[in-house]
């Protein structure tokens, strides 16, 4: 492996469950020796890419994300771009609705969290530069319905995992799903992600009228009636798709 492959690795080994690893999980999630992940660490550090934390405990130096990854993040284009146009209609749902408004878009077979508005009181696994698998989520499954054959053959290849006892976790399900989903023209995630959490998606579409990102609002499964919110998040889906085909986007 090239110095680039072996840096970048390191960088792949954190996500949500493990946001602080020490230089032995580094080794292990890596493949690398502990030298060499010492060495490459600390040259990261040096450029702000990792920081050093307390590792909770674990035993030697504890390394995250820098605040480097924070500021070249601003910069994505699909993230300020999407963001910026779609801030002001995601503050106008979630002042209608009083849910969490979610906007997310399609990296291979998962969702990113493009921007999230509230919380509704709630510990969700879901944050603004997060990923979840997209067959598990109410934007996710949107999304899939309206991307390509090839796309949904690839999460179901990739496979189906269960979050809940409710997760879709067959190719069958998912293509009954997503074919009903075209038909009403919204998803529902009734405790598919989150045992206790439901939500409500529908499908933003950009200027070359492919399906761009997914707009939903999400509660507490008691607070989420699909037949008053479904019309809101529809109505806010609509607005974004028609603001991003008058700005090219």
């Amino acid at each position: 492996m090239s110095l680039l492959a072996r840096a970048t690795s390191l960088i792949e080994a954190f996500d949500d469950g493990r946001p602080v690893l020490t230089l032995a999980e580094l080794s292990r999630r890596t493949g690398l020796a502990k030298s060499t992940v010492h060495r490459i660490a600390g040259e990261l550090v040096s450029l702000r890419v990792l920081e050093r934390q307390d590792d909770g405990g674990r035993g030697g130096d504890g390394y995250r994300l820098g605040m480097w990854f924070f500021e070249r993040g601003e910069l994505v284009p699909v993230h300020r771009t999407l963001s910026e146009a779609a801030l002001p209609v995601m503050e106008d749902l979630r002042e209608a609705t009083r849910q969490r408004i979610h906007l997310a878009v399609l990296d291979g077979v998962d969702v990113v969290y493009v921007e999230i508005l509230g919380t509704g009181g709630l510990d969700l696994a879901s944050r603004t530069g997060g990923r979840l698998p997209a067959h598990a989520t109410g934007v996710g499954k949107v999304l899939l319905a309206y991307s390509s054959t090839a796309v949904v053959r690839a999460r179901v290849d990739a496979g189906l995992p269960r979050m809940t006892p409710r997760t879709i976790s067959t190719a069958a399900a998912l293509t009954q799903e997503l074919r009903k989903i075209r038909t009403v023209g919204m998803a529902l995630d009734l405790e598919e992600s989150h045992l206790g959490v439901s939500c409500v998606a529908a499908p933003v579409f950009g200027a070359n009228h492919k399906v761009r990102a997914g707009l939903s609002a999400t509660g507490a499964t008691g607070s989420i009636d699909p037949g008053t919110l479904g019309p809101a998040v529809r109505t806010a889906a609509f607005t974004l798709s028609r603001v991003l085909r008058e700005s090219g986007l």
